[in-house]
């Protein structure tokens, strides 16, 4: 019997998958960190790189929904990232409470290095599937993310649909 089997055909498929994208994800996951710390980065740390090399400069507010962690943990990301002189402040013009961060020419630099490196690497493990089957997992993590966010957990989105189409009708 497979885990989540004893709670029924609909809550064990759904456990299933979810066991399934955990393990994916914490396997691509080692190995992206793994080779994150080959350039003396942290996870976070390489996040904020990436995010500011493909976005340019961005508040501390909006970097923190881009990198999905707390004000205050990227304020220690960022204090870090300065004292290396990867990173710096910058008080926005318009409104001096807003502060961007960006990167620094030495941030470019590192960005511009090791950023392609990092995209090979992921795209190397992505080759366990074909692009077809690339194209069609981009899809369905999308339209789950994008669901989920939308509509959270406490809804049956396949039950709600069927309900709207009979309403309609």
């Amino acid at each position: 019997m497979k885990p989540g089997d004893q709670y029924g055909v609909r809550i064990g498929r759904a456990l299933d998958v979810w066991v399934k994208l955990a393990r994916a994800y914490a396997t691509i996951q080692r190995n992206s960190a793994d080779h994150v710390r080959a350039f003396h980065l942290t996870g976070p740390q390489f996040g904020v790189v990436e995010c500011l090399g493909h976005k340019g400069p961005l508040t501390f507010s909006e970097l923190s929904k881009k990198q999905l962690v707390s004000g205050g943990n990227m304020t220690v990301v960022v204090d870090n990232l300065e004292k290396e002189g990867i990173v710096e402040r910058a008080r926005c013009a318009e409104d001096r409470r807003q502060v961007y961060v960006r990167l620094t020419p030495k941030g470019k630099k590192l960005f511009e290095r090791i950023f392609p490196q990092h995209a090979d690497k992921i795209a190397k493990c992505m080759t366990v599937l074909n692009p077809e089957e690339q194209d069609r997992l981009a899809a369905l993590l999308k339209k789950l993310g994008t669901g989920v966010s939308a509509a959270g957990c406490g809804e049956d989105h396949q039950s709600a649909g069927t309900d709207r189409e009979r309403s309609r009708r």
